[in-house]
C-alpha cells in the first residue's frame, strides 16, 4: 500500500518569498506569508507585568487577525508546519508568536532557518530542522521591554515639559540623536585655523610637473600665515637658485582587497556610490534577497540574507569563487590560499555569512534585463564586491622623489599599479593611478623653476554625519545591530528631530533641544557605552549566560528612580524663535499641532492667540498669498492662507471672510458614483483617508489611495499598499488576493 503524501504548510514572512520557496520545494508544500509580525503588545499600556518578573503580555494586531485565521486553517489541514521566519532575533521571535496562535500539536511543528534562498539551503534547512529557540526569543522581548519602558516612562515626561511639542523617547534612537547634535556642537565651536601650503612647478626638459613643499630649515613645513609664506616664495626666487633630485627612492607594496559587505557596510558603500539612502539600500537588497523573477529560472533569490555583521564565507561558497575567477580571469588572479576575513569589533555575532550573491554565475550583466536599474546596481555592488573578496591582492610600485632647492625640500610621488589583481573588478577607492605625470627622473638632475603656487586654507570643521557616515559611528560603538540601523535613521527624521541638508543629517531646534533635556535627565540612557553594554547583554541572554528578566530588572530599578528625577527637576521648555510676534510684539515660539506640523504661535498665548506656519524648511510661509480662486458667495478674490491644519482659501471681503480647504486629488475616478473624484482627506485623529468629492452625495471612503489601474483577476480597481517592507499594488476586493509590487521609479 502506498504511503500517503504529506501535506507540508511553509510560513515564511513575506509573500515575496513564497514563490522562490515554492520552485524550490515543490506541490505538496503549501507557502504562506504571515505579513511580518502577527502580535504585539496592547496598545497605550506597558504590555508586560512589572510585579511578576515582567512576564510580557501580546495579542494579535487588529489588522493580522485575517492572516492568523488563515494560517490556522492551513495548519490544521497540514501534516507538518515549518516556520521559515528570517535568520535572526526576530525571525525566531516571529516563528514563536505564530506558533503560540496556531491551534496544532507540537510535534506538527518545526522551526527551519537559511542564510539563502538556494535548492541547497532551503532542502537542508527542511531536512535539519528544530526547535524554536528561546534564548533567542527571550533576547528579541528583552530589546522589545527595555525599548517599551523607555518609551512609555520617558515620552510622558517630555510630553509635560514640552507640551507644545509632540515627543517620544526611543531608546537607540536618542543615543543617534546625540551623536547628530554633539557633532552640530563642534561644528558650531569651531574656529577656523589658517595655514599655507607651496608648491612648485617645474621643468625637465619640455615636461611639466608639480612638487609639494615639505620642508623648510630642516623642519616639517607649517606655515601659519602670509608673511611667512612670502618669505619662503621670495627665498625660491632669488636668482640662480638651483632646483636639484637629491634622491628617488622605490617601495614595492601590496594592496589587498578588504571583505565582502556586512550590513553597515553595504549601506556606506551604496551611499558613496550609488546615492542610496540607507532605507533604499535595505529594500533593494530584500527584494534580491527574496527572489526575483529571471526568464525561464522562476523566481530566484540572488543574495544571501542582508542583515548580518559576519564576514564569513561558506567553504561551497569560496570554492565556487575560486573556480569561477580561474576560469573567467586566470590563475593569477587567485591568491595561493583562500582569503578569509575577521571582523574585529564590539558584539559581533557570527550566525551568518556575509552578504554576497547566492549564485556566482549569475553575473550582473547576464540577469540585467530582468532587474530594474537600482537592482541591478546593488546586486553588482555586491557581486563585484564579493567577487574581489576572493581575489589576488594588487601590485603597487610607489616612487618618491626628493628635489633641493637651498634650505627647501620639495616632493613628488607616482604610484604604477603593477598587476591589478582584485583591481581588474573593483575598487574601493576609485582612485586615479599617476601613471605619466611626473618625467623620467635620475639622481643629480637639475630642473628649471616654472612657478612657485603659494595657496592660503583654512582648517574645516568636522563634517556632518550622513546617513552611511552614522551607521558606520553606530556600529564603531557597539550600538545597535544591522537590523535596527535603518529604522533608527529613519524614526529620527519623521519625528523631525533630524533634517537632512545637502544629504547630511542636521538637528532641528527641536532634536537639539530634546536632546539637551535627555542628557541632563537621562544620563545613563544617553550614554554610548551603556548603550553597547546592554547589546552585549541582549547577546549574553540568547547565548544563555544571562537571564532576561534578571537584565531588565537591573535596568528598571534605577531607571525608575531616574525618571521619578526628571519629573521634579525638568523646567518647562520652549523654542524661542528670532521671529517678533506681528500682532502684541512678544517672542513666536515653535510648536506642533496634533497632526505633527510645526508653526509658530505667540510665547503671549491665551491672550494672544497669532498664529504663523512654518515651511519643511523651518522657514515662516507667505501668508495671504494670492490667487485666481472666486468666493462662490460673493464672488470676491481669495487669499492662500495656512492654518496649523494645513493651507486653506478665505475670502477678501470683510463681510464675508468664507473659507474653504484645498483639496488634494489623486486623478482617479470614484469607483462608485463614476463622476466625482477621490481625494486626500483626513480624519479627526490627523490620519490621512481617501474619499468622493461627492460627498456626502456618494459615501465611498478608503484608507488605502486607489489607482487607476484595474485587478486582472476580478475587475475591482486596485490600491497601493506601503509598509516599511514592502510597496505592492492590492486588489480592493477583499475576497481577491492578487498583489504585486510596485516598480521602483
Amino acid at each position: 500500500m502506498a504511503k500517503k503524501k504529506e501535506n507540508i504548510l511553509v510560513i515564511v514572512e513575506s509573500p515575496a518569498k513564497s514563490k522562490t520557496i515554492k520552485k524550490i520545494l515543490g506541490s505538496s508544500y503549501d507557502i504562506e506569508a504571515s505579513y511580518g509580525h502577527i502580535r504585539d503588545f496592547p496598545p497605550k499600556v506597558l504590555g508586560f507585568d512589572v510585579q511578576n518578573d515582567f512576564t510580557p503580555s501580546f495579542e494579535v494586531i487588529p489588522e493580522k487577525k485575517a492572516v492568523v485565521k488563515k494560517l490556522n486553517e492551513l495548519a490544521k489541514k497540514s501534516d507538518k508546519v515549518y516556520l521559515a521566519s528570517d535568520p535572526d532575533r526576530e525571525g525566531e521571535a516571529i516563528a514563536w508568536h505564530i506558533r503560540q496562535v496556531i491551534d496544532v500539536p507540537d510535534d506538527k511543528v518545526y522551526r527551519i532557518e537559511f542564510n539563502e534562498i538556494t535548492p541547497k539551503a532551503v532542502t537542508y534547512a527542511v531536512e535539519h530542522s528544530r526547535q524554536i529557540d528561546m534564548k533567542r526569543v527571550k533576547a528579541q522581548q528583552t530589546r522589545q521591554i527595555l525599548d517599551r519602558l523607555v518609551g512609555y516612562k520617558i515620552s510622558p515626561v517630555l510630553w509635560e515639559k514640552m507640551r507644545n511639542y509632540h515627543l517620544s523617547a526611543g531608546r537607540v534612537q536618542s543615543v543617534a540623536l546625540k551623536m547628530i547634535c554633539e557633532r552640530e556642537d563642534e561644528i558650531n565651536a569651531f574656529t577656523p585655523v589658517e595655514y599655507w601650503t607651496i608648491s612648485a612647478e617645474l621643468l625637465k626638459g619640455k615636461s611639466t610637473f608639480t612638487a609639494e613643499l615639505a620642508k623648510y630649515k630642516n623642519s616639517k613645513v607649517d606655515i601659519k600665515n602670509e608673511k611667512e609664506s612670502n618669505e619662503i616664495v621670495e627665498y625660491l626666487k632669488e636668482k640662480g637658485r638651483n632646483f636639484e633630485v637629491s634622491k628617488i627612492s622605490t617601495r614595492n607594496t601590496q594592496r589587498k582587497p578588504s571583505a565582502p559587505f556586512i550590513t553597515s557596510t553595504l549601506q556606506r558603500e551604496a551611499s558613496n556610490k550609488l546615492g542610496y539612502g540607507v532605507s533604499k539600500t535595505m529594500q533593494i537588497a530584500q527584494k534580491l534577497y527574496e527572489g526575483i523573477d529571471i526568464g525561464s529560472d522562476g523566481p530566484v533569490g540572488l543574495i544571501t540574507y542582508m542583515r548580518t555583521d559576519s564576514t564569513r564565507i561558506s567553504e561551497d561558497a569560496q570554492n565556487a569563487a575560486k573556480d569561477f575567477i580561474i576560469n573567467n580571469y586566470g590563475d593569477k588572479y587567485y591568491p595561493k590560499t583562500p582569503n578569509n576575513y575577521v571582523k574585529k569589533s564590539k558584539n559581533v555575532q557570527d550566525a551568518h555569512e556575509a552578504i554576497r550573491p547566492s549564485y556566482i554565475d549569475k553575473t550582473p550583466d547576464s540577469i540585467k534585463s530582468y532587474l530594474t536599474s537600482e537592482q541591478y546596481n546593488l546586486y553588482k555592488l555586491i557581486w563585484s564586491k564579493f567577487v574581489s573578496s576572493q581575489m589576488e591582492n594588487a601590485s603597487v610600485k610607489n616612487t618618491t622623489i626628493d628635489i633641493e632647492a637651498g634650505e627647501c625640500l620639495f616632493k613628488a610621488g607616482i604610484s604604477k599599479i603593477t598587476f591589478d589583481g582584485y583591481l581588474k573588478l573593483y575598487n574601493e577607492n576609485e582612485e586615479e593611478e599617476n601613471f605619466s605625470k611626473i618625467p623620467d627622473l635620475k639622481e643629480g638632475d637639475e630642473l628649471k623653476l616654472k612657478e612657485v603656487i603659494p595657496k592660503q586654507h583654512f582648517t574645516s570643521p568636522p563634517p556632518r554625519y550622513t546617513e552611511a557616515s552614522l551607521v558606520k559611528a553606530l556600529e564603531e560603538h557597539g550600538i545597535g545591530r544591522p537590523s535596527t540601523y535603518a529604522p533608527i535613521i529613519s524614526k529620527i527624521q519623521q519625528k523631525n528631530y533630524v533634517e537632512k541638508k545637502e544629504k547630511a543629517l542636521a538637528p532641528t531646534n527641536l532634536g537639539m533641544t530634546l536632546c539637551k533635556q535627555l542628557v541632563e535627565h537621562f544620563k545613563d540612557i544617553m550614554n554610548y557605552e551603556f548603550t553597547a553594554n546592554m547589546e552585549t547583554k541582549l547577546d549574553d541572554i540568547a547565548e544563555d549566560k544571562l537571564k532576561w528578566n534578571e537584565v531588565i530588572k537591573d535596568f528598571y530599578t534605577p531607571f525608575i528612580v531616574t525618571v521619578s528625577n526628571a519629573k521634579k527637576n525638568m523646567q518647562k521648555v520652549t523654542i524661542e524663535s528670532d521671529i517678533v510676534c506681528p500682532n502684541c510684539g512678544s517672542k513666536m515660539v515653535v510648536r506642533t499641532s496634533r497632526f505633527g506640523t510645526q508653526f509658530l504661535g505667540c510665547s503671549n498665548y491665551p491672550n494672544c492667540k497669532t498664529m504663523l506656519p512654518l515651511d519643511s524648511e523651518g522657514n515662516v510661509t507667505e501668508q495671504n498669498q494670492e490667487t485666481e480662486e472666486k468666493c462662490e458667495k460673493c464672488n470676491s478674490p481669495m487669499i492662500k492662507k495656512t492654518g496649523p491644519y494645513g493651507p486653506y482659501l478665505e475670502c477678501t471681503n470683510e463681510t464675508c471672510k468664507n473659507r474653504k480647504r484645498i483639496i488634494k486629488s489623486t486623478g482617479v475616478k470614484c469607483p462608485k458614483c463614476n463622476t466625482g473624484e477621490i481625494i486626500f482627506k483626513k480624519s479627526k485623529y490627523g490620519k490621512v483617508f481617501f474619499g468622493c468629492s461627492n460627498y456626502p452625495k456618494c459615501d465611498f471612503v478608503s484608507w488605502y489611495e486607489p489607482v487607476n489601474e484595474k485587478c486582472p483577476e476580478c475587475g475591482s480597481f486596485l490600491v497601493k499598499k506601503i509598509t516599511k517592507k514592502s510597496k505592492k499594488l492590492a486588489c480592493s476586493n477583499k475576497d481577491c488576493s492578487f498583489s504585486k509590487e510596485i516598480e521602483e521609479e
